[in-house]
């Protein structure tokens, strides 16, 4: 979802940089083969991730909510020279999907795919993250943020995506939205906790920046 006019928006992605050609052909594969395509980043969000990573320069990334892959290969341009990416994703069908393109991006040593619930899985991972990024489902946002406060470093980075939620989050509630009460919930989190420091960004649907204290 964008919520800029149709115009300054094509502005704003025809003055950034432009995606690199795998992500295209990525992306052109995933809107042929994979239900919901609409899931994935995209360029402009994708450049805007990438060079978030390429800022922190994180040591290890956590990702929640793989997909395809395209998120991963652009939090992964930021690493360092020997560092991990973890991206978790509960849909088993997509790991080969994602893999043939991790390897053929350069970055494919550095990622390591989780598959399963991430709620399980998350305090498995015996690492200290600089960097992780949320974009699974909204219901356990919150869950998520409680297990990874402490394993994200002193002065490490959330990004959290979707938090507009189509605009939902300044909309009446209806009783049955629990996707859209979960959002507000974790918003309001985010903006209580004194651990971190947060802004929220209205670049597509939402993406809410994060930094530990």
């Amino acid at each position: 979802m964008n919520f800029l006019p149709e115009k300054l928006d094509n502005y704003i992605v025809a003055h950034s940089e432009q995606e690199p050609r795998l992500l295209q052909q990525l992306t052109r594969e995933t809107y042929q083969k994979v239900l919901q395509p609409i899931m994935l980043s995209g360029p402009y969000q994708g450049r805007v991730l990438s060079m978030i990573s390429k800022l922190i320069n994180p040591k290890n990334i956590l990702e929640l909510g793989t997909f395809t892959g395209y998120s991963t290969l652009c939090l992964a341009e930021g690493l360092q020279k020997s560092g991990e990416i973890h991206t978790i994703d509960i849909n088993e069908e997509l790991v080969d999907f994602q893999r043939k393109y991790f390897d053929k991006s350069g970055f494919g040593d550095q990622i390591f795919q989780h598959t399963g619930n991430a709620l399980d899985i998350i305090p498995t991972i015996d690492k200290m993250f600089d960097l992780v990024f949320i974009d699974a489902d909204k219901p356990n946002y919150s869950g998520y943020f409680h297990l990874i406060i402490d394993k994200l470093n002193s002065g490490g980075v959330i990004l959290s995506d979707n938090v507009l939620w189509h605009g939902k989050v300044v909309e009446p509630l209806e009783d049955r939205d629990k996707s859209t009460k979960a959002v507000l919930d974790y918003n309001t989190l985010l903006k209580n906790d004194d651990r971190i420091e947060t802004v929220v960004l209205p670049i597509r649907d939402g993406l809410t920046i994060s930094r530990k204290i």
